[in-house]
């Protein structure tokens, strides 16, 4: 193979430069990596934006994040100045010819998702991702992700707002990752993040109290996964079957770790705590993909995308 392989890829009816995605809360409104030197917004495909609620607001009372062993507990609560604010001021000041920009839609009720998914249809974000899976608020996100049929109402809510494509963020927690995939899928979602933060929790030995006020928390970061990979094995056949992309996230920190995610079927690689650990990984992390896809004569890197052998 002579030239380098395409590392494009078709998401959702988009196409993305490469197939990185940064992911929800892990890079604020898309402005906090500008500042670190040696940072270049045109080796990710996309950028989701901190999740953001139809209100402003305020988050959870500290302690808010914990690292453990191999990974990181977080309960920020969805803190964010509301989706208005967030069209109005934040989203102007983004260097949307850089990269793409999503957004991220939460809200307490599927009336209040529509709402978020009707202020963002009219911006200049490309796709958004419905956070139905987030496990450090006490209403709304766990409820919803954790029954399939919630879930798919959310979907039908904000499917009438917006032609923008829908991508919906499934929870690990789920008793049938699978059901919720189908049931997503034929409410109208474009597209499946999968997989969010497992719910966890620490304990102050001393005190004899929770590390996180808010008791519980996401556990993200390379512990979780051999989880996520499971949970998008689980997932694949549902979209493959109604060809609909998939984000695989869960623990990524290198190629390798990339190569397995694209191996069991993520269209697009997302990256959340790794970043935490370098901040400048994708570049590196895109050069080492690239020399895989040679090594093994792929032309791309969507031809290695669902290419596991099981007997």
């Amino acid at each position: 193979m002579t030239n380098s392989p395409d590392l494009s890829v078709s998401f959702a009816g988009l196409t993305l430069q490469t197939p990185l995605v940064l992911l929800s809360g892990c890079v604020g409104f898309g402005e906090e990596y500008t500042r670190v030197e040696g940072w270049d917004n045109r080796h990710v495909g996309a950028v989701i934006l901190k999740g953001t609620t139809l209100e402003a607001r305020m988050g959870n009372a500290p302690h808010r994040v914990y690292e453990t062993p191999s990974g990181m507990l977080n309960a920020i609560g969805l803190q964010n100045p509301g989706a208005r604010y967030v069209v109005d001021h934040i989203l102007p000041q983004l260097p949307h010819g850089e990269t793409q920009f999503w957004a991220n839609a939460n809200g307490t009720s599927p009336e209040e998702y529509g709402e978020v998914a009707r202020i963002f249809d009219d911006s200049p974000v490309t796709a958004i991702e419905i956070n139905i899976s987030c496990p450090n608020v006490k209403e709304g996100g766990v409820h919803f992700g954790n029954d399939p049929r919630m879930a798919a109402r959310v979907v039908e809510a904000m499917r009438p707002h917006t032609n923008k494509p829908l991508i919906t963020k499934l929870s690990p927690n789920s008793a049938d990752i699978a059901t919720t995939a189908r049931m997503v899928i034929e409410a109208g979602t474009d597209g499946l993040s999968v997989i969010n933060t497992l719910v966890g929790m620490a304990v102050d030995i001393e005190s004899k109290t929770p590390v996180i006020d808010n008791i519980s928390g996401g556990l993200s970061g390379p512990c979780i996964k051999p989880v996520a990979l499971w949970k998008i094995h689980q997932t694949r056949a549902v979209a493959a079957k109604h060809g609909i992309p998939v984000l695989g996230q869960g623990g990524i920190t290198c190629a390798k770790d990339a190569i397995e995610f694209a191996i069991v079927g993520s269209d697009a690689i997302g990256l959340g705590t790794g970043l935490f650990y370098d901040p400048l990984m994708c570049g590196k992390l895109l050069k080492e993909l690239s020399d895989y896809l040679s090594r093994k004569q792929l032309a791309s890197y969507s031809d290695l995308v669902g290419t596991l052998v099981t007997k």
